[in-house]
């Protein structure tokens, strides 16, 4: 959706991240959705605009603050936006459905090409320099001479990876179209896009969630097993510290 002393420093920021995240792109979105889109208050138009405006500052603010660019959040700020703009001409929900199976579907296609490539987006999900010494665990592949051995390892999580991504396509595109039943410039559909919005995160996040510590977890899993050494060893020093706290 970052760990007393040291520990608290990195975990203030997670939690206040976590329930960002969920404030800003889920709770208030859906609320002006369901209650504020009535003719007598902000109607539908100035509904949809308000609600959306929220994860969009939002994923904004992120990659501002954050001071590089970071393409997923891009990839949010785009997909809020066409959801906006797609309602505000008031076309068809199947456009939304087939926008919200799109992009993530992009991005499994974009996990399966990359992996042909010397940058695979696997590493970028977890084998990150933030959570992994990976010098040190180069040098521990070498050592067992079973840096090829991982490096398909590497490539069969990418598989996993591609997969939480499809899966959310899946779901995304049928959630959609359970229930954006209403025609758009309505207050009912402003209401069913809050509930799809406020549906997300059980419906979508948390499976396609499961599939990626699934991809985690094999990957750790090899990693152990190719070096001999406990994962631990392989942590940066804040991880190292975090699960001891």
């Amino acid at each position: 959706m970052t760990q007393v002393n040291k520990q608290n420093s990195h975990q203030q920021p997670q939690q206040g991240g976590f329930f960002g995240n969920l404030l800003f792109n889920i709770i208030l979105p859906t609320l002006i959705l369901t209650y504020l889109s009535k003719p007598e208050y902000l109607g539908p138009a100035m509904g949809i605009v308000v609600a959306l405006a929220f994860p969009i500052g939002y994923g904004i603010k992120d990659l501002t603050s954050s001071g590089k660019i970071n393409p997923f959040s891009v990839l949010g700020i785009i997909s809020v936006s066409l959801t906006g703009g797609f309602s505000l001409m008031e076309l068809d929900p199947q456009y939304i459905a087939v926008k919200e199976a799109a992009i993530p579907a992009v991005i499994g296609i974009a996990v399966l090409v990359s992996n042909r490539t010397q940058y695979p987006l696997v590493k970028t999900f977890i084998l990150n320099e933030q959570l992994i010494n990976l010098p040190l665990l180069n040098s521990a592949l070498a050592a067992k001479n079973n840096l090829q051995a991982f490096e398909r390892k590497v490539a069969q999580s990418s598989m996993i990876v591609a997969g939480s991504f499809f899966l959310s396509a899946t779901l995304n595109y049928i959630l959609a179209k359970v229930l954006l039943i209403s025609p758009p410039g309505t207050p009912e559909y402003n209401e069913e896009l809050g509930k799809m919005t406020a549906m997300s995160y059980p419906v979508i996040v948390i499976p396609s969630m499961i599939v990626l510590f699934i991809a985690l977890w094999f990957l750790f899993s090899q990693m152990k097993k190719l070096t001999g050494q406990d994962i631990e060893t392989f942590l940066n020093e804040a991880q190292q510290e975090q699960q001891k706290g």
